[in-house]
């Protein structure tokens, strides 16, 4: 076992939302938007933890943890590390109600980082492996009215070829604090032995209708009672509080579905959804007494040609600039789990302002809400897959790889570099799959989402030509960027650019759009406002005024003309500063917007522009 470093504390700790997680007020929105119950118990606040070398029940606890918050987090109030070969315990009091009779009781993770175990009274309920996706157990066998509920958490971080994202034990420029444990809300609901476990909306925007596939357990074959109507403000209220009472004086359009069995609505005058008028449908199912509320929206994201002959990413069948902001998703009270509810909608909000309509998640999935927020402010989303693979070979997936792009030289990954890309493993190859289909199933309702990224810089990159084809097939009306940056394969719809060293040089292609995927990243290190005194960063500014003149020639002298010539979507890196790298728009506090506000508006605006007057159809 490696000795535990002791280290200095990080200048910055605290965001303004820090005070808001008390212990009985931790995260109680209800978790699952996209498929609410009136039936929720919120298990969030304080429970006991203890981390050990021992695989064994524990005796005693080390003291409390405020879950949903990682022990390495301030807001934890543990700020521990987890190592390989340690145990992380956690421990408390689950007490039922009475009458359950005909009931199931499910237990819901939103995420556990990375392996657990689940006891209920000193049994064994069930396990899950893989930090980033929502689990549930039924443990309605294992219950009484009051019990004891132990997880037992393992985190092999970056020493092993789990999906870890930007997470390092060894932290440090473009790699942050490793977390473990319980990072997203844990809750819980009774549902009838006959209820409804899934629901998927696949639009058809051409087709002007939408298919519909409910999946219910139990053996009963009564049909599902659907019921269709435009989203309200009492439905949107009712997501955060499942007790309020429904928007019954709606009407709605009723039909009835079979379990299994895919439903054709036609919706011949449909409101289309967009950043601009994000416009949502609300959907009320009942199976006998199971009730769930849902919602979807009708869109349409793909590649065409323009008027000037270019291949460019059209939304709704029009020629549609992107304008995106890379977002890494970790705050310096809460690490990978937002302090509150606000704090996501601080992030989207504020990029909106700025004239962002597209945020890339990088290479980390966010609880369930985030989504739901940016399905109804209208924020399109570039989902990546969580990167993992042994440790990376930086010489080569880092500074060989960018050589290789200003030459134009491409590299295949295949066998003969999986060695270099981190990615030998079987066992690694296959999780990362099993891990792709989870997050496409997860996801794959909020209309939000336009683009899934498999792969980002070679990290942990194989095959990703097969990788394309295999999420082609799970969801075909989402757009693909099969390889952002440097390890381009020439598959999916999007030859896809990093930006940030030598020239930008490209040339348009006969089927993919062009889109920059990664630019910028210019620094400002504020005083009172970052983690540490190290700083990393591409171009390096010592006010606001400078930084500002920097984006603006950076855009106006390179980005603007390469939209020209059929740039469709372009990714700022990034949206805050995060621990060293002290890049992004905002503080990592989310204090102080670091470029002039006027001028990142004025340039989204011109990009999207240039879209506008040459591209229209």
């Amino acid at each position: 076992m490696k000795n535990r470093k002791k280290t200095a504390p990080p200048a910055l700790e605290n965001t303004r939302w820090s005070g808001v997680p008390e212990e009985n007020n931790v995260w109680k929105e209800y978790p699952r938007p996209a498929m609410a119950r009136d039936s929720y118990w919120n298990l969030n606040g304080i429970w006991d933890y203890r981390i050990s070398a021992d695989s064994g029940i524990p005796p005693a606890y080390d003291g409390t943890i405020l879950v949903p918050f990682s022990p390495e987090s301030p807001l934890s109030g543990v700020k521990r590390q987890l190592l390989p070969g340690e145990y992380l315990w956690y421990r408390r009091r689950l007490t039922l109600p009475g009458d359950r009779k005909g009931k199931r009781v499910i237990l819901h993770f939103g995420a556990v980082d990375q392996e657990c175990v689940v006891y209920l009274n000193g049994r064994e309920a069930g396990s899950h492996a893989g930090g980033y996706l929502p689990f549930s157990l039924d443990i309605t066998e294992y219950a009484g009215d009051d019990n004891e509920l132990l997880v037992r958490v393992q985190d092999f971080s970056d020493s092993s070829y789990f999906s870890r994202g930007k997470q390092k034990l060894e932290k440090g420029g473009m790699f942050y604090t490793a977390q473990s444990g319980i990072w997203q809300t844990v809750w819980m609901e009774l549902v009838p032995e006959n209820h409804i476990v899934s629901v998927r909306f696949t639009p058809d925007y051409d087709a002007a209708c939408c298919h519909i596939l409910v999946k219910a357990s139990g053996s009963s074959s009564a049909r599902i009672r659907c019921g269709i109507r435009p989203e309200t403000e009492e439905d949107a209220r009712r997501r955060d509080d499942p007790s309020l009472p429904t928007a019954s004086c709606v009407p709605s359009d009723t039909f009835f579905l079979t379990p299994g069995k895919e439903y054709t609505l036609p919706l011949p005058d449909f409101t289309a959804w967009t950043p601009e008028n994000p416009f949502l449908y609300h959907a009320d199912l009942d199976l006998e007494e199971d009730h769930v509320e849902c919602y979807f929206a009708m869109r349409k994201c793909d590649i065409q040609t323009d008027a000037a002959g270019l291949r460019r990413i059209f939304l709704n069948n029009a020629p549609y600039m992107q304008t995106g902001v890379l977002d890494q998703g970790y705050w310096p009270d809460g690490l990978y789990t937002a302090p509150c509810d606000e704090a996501f909608l601080f992030d989207i909000r504020s990029m909106k302002e700025l004239g962002f309509n597209m945020i890339r998640k990088h290479i980390k999935i966010e609880p369930q809400r985030w989504y739901y927020h940016c399905d109804r402010l209208g924020m399109l989303v570039w989902q990546d897959m969580v990167c993992g693979g042994t440790s990376y070979r930086h010489w080569f997936v880092t500074y060989m790889a960018t050589l290789f792009n200003a030459l134009h030289w491409s590299v295949n990954d295949g066998k003969q570099s999986r060695s270099l890309l981190s990615r030998r493993e079987e066992e690694g190859q296959k999780l990362f799959y099993s891990e792709t289909r989870d997050t496409i199933e997860a996801l794959y309702n909020h209309p939000s989402i336009v683009c899934w990224v498999p792969f980002n810089e070679g990290w942990g990159q194989f095959d990703a030509l097969k990788a394309a084809d295999f999420i082609r097939i799970l969801d075909p009306g989402r757009l693909i960027d099969h390889a952002s940056g440097w390890f381009d394969q020439k598959g999916g719809d999007l030859c896809s650019l990093h930006y940030y060293f030598f020239s930008l040089k490209f040339t348009p292609e006969p089927v993919r759009a062009l889109a920059l995927t990664e630019f910028g990243g210019y620094s400002w290190k504020i005083p009172g406002h970052s983690y540490s005194e190290k700083l990393y960063g591409y171009g390096k500014y010592d006010s606001r005024q400078a930084l500002t003149e920097g984006y603006r020639k950076l855009l106006t002298s390179t980005i603007l003309p390469a939209v020209e010539k059929g740039i469709s979507a372009t990714i700022y890196t990034q949206l805050s500063d995060v621990e060293e790298e002290v890049n992004g728009l905002y503080t990592y506090d989310r204090e102080i917007l670091k470029p002039d506000k006027e001028t990142v508006i004025q340039l989204n605006q011109a990009m999207k522009d240039i879209v506008n007057r040459t591209g229209a159809v």
